[in-house]
């Protein structure tokens, strides 16, 4: 389930596995550009959060949100230099984490095309530089810092609210097949941000990448105060997490702390990073 888990979170995973293939890169002259294509949900999301929804002719179909971006049949994962051609774009952004991207941006820039060439973000700060750097190539740089100093603020209100007195641990379940997140991923940093213990930072050294593959018994061992399902999309519950062996007597299931978290803001690190934040200090509340 992991494999289908990753193909169908919007570029998040797939990007953060090979961080090292390259950084954002900006086309070399920051015109207004008119006809953008985004090939990054998380990019589409701060396009229209920083006003440039108007220039934006195509998304990749998995760009959701907001529910008037112009959804196409353009694969992401998999992107066809043909069929983006047709839209005549004068900018793609494209993620280092989609099939041969550095084949595909080549190919495009064969055609005259300015490539924004994205790479997932290792932290807040790289999220803010990718607005910061949108807003340049738009033409809307006052609205994206407008939007950093929004997010910020947000994130911080978010974070001084669910001050707790105690340590509180916690596990993040990416599948049913017990994926975790680090501390060092993207993901894992936001519950860092809250002073969260992550049971799964022991065995980070069974994954280079930051996502390592827990067995019941070390969860059983490790007893969080809180579990984080980002497989509720796909079913898991309260009620199936505290069917599987040994596990009815964890902490976070007898104390009704399983959390079946939004479907998109956590995999995403555009404006909705915000949500994210928020959702993890209300959750918090009831733990303190």
């Amino acid at each position: 389930m992991f494999m289908k888990y990753l193909f169908v979170l919007p570029l998040l995973i797939c990007a953060l596995l090979f961080p090292q293939q390259a950084r954002a890169t900006t086309p070399e002259n920051h015109v207004r550009l008119h006809r953008i294509i985004s090939l990054s949900p998380s990019a589409t999301e701060d396009l229209f959060a920083i006003g440039a929804g108007a220039q934006v002719i195509a998304v990749d179909q998995l760009s959701n949100f907001p529910t008037n971006a112009p959804i196409s049949k353009l694969d992401a994962f998999s992107p066809n230099v043909e069929a983006i051609a047709t839209y005549k774009p004068d900018l793609v952004i494209l993620n280092s984490g989609a099939t041969k991207a550095n084949s595909i941006r080549a190919a495009l820039q064969k055609l005259k095309i300015k490539v924004y060439f994205e790479s997932a973000p290792n932290d807040r700060t790289g999220a803010y530089s990718e607005i910061s750097s949108l807003g340049s190539l738009t033409g809307r740089g006052t609205q994206a810092q407008a939007l950093i100093r929004k997010m910020k603020l947000s994130i911080k209100k978010a974070i001084d609210s669910a001050k707790s007195k105690r340590p509180i641990t916690f596990y993040h379940e990416l599948d049913d097949t017990l994926y975790s997140v680090t501390s060092e991923t993207f993901i894992g940093k936001v519950y860092k941000d809250f002073s969260l213990i992550n049971v799964a930072d022991a065995a980070a050294k069974a994954d280079s990448y930051g996502y390592p593959q827990l067995t019941p018994e070390y969860l059983v061992q490790s007893n969080p105060d809180l579990i984080f399902l980002s497989d509720a999309q796909y079913g898991t519950t309260a009620a199936t997490v505290s069917g599987r062996p040994g596990w009815s007597t964890l902490k976070a299931i007898t104390n009704n702390h399983v959390i079946a978290l939004p479907e998109d803001s956590p995999s995403r690190w555009g404006p909705r990073l915000v949500d994210f934040y928020q959702f993890i200090s209300k959750s918090l509340a009831s733990v303190k």
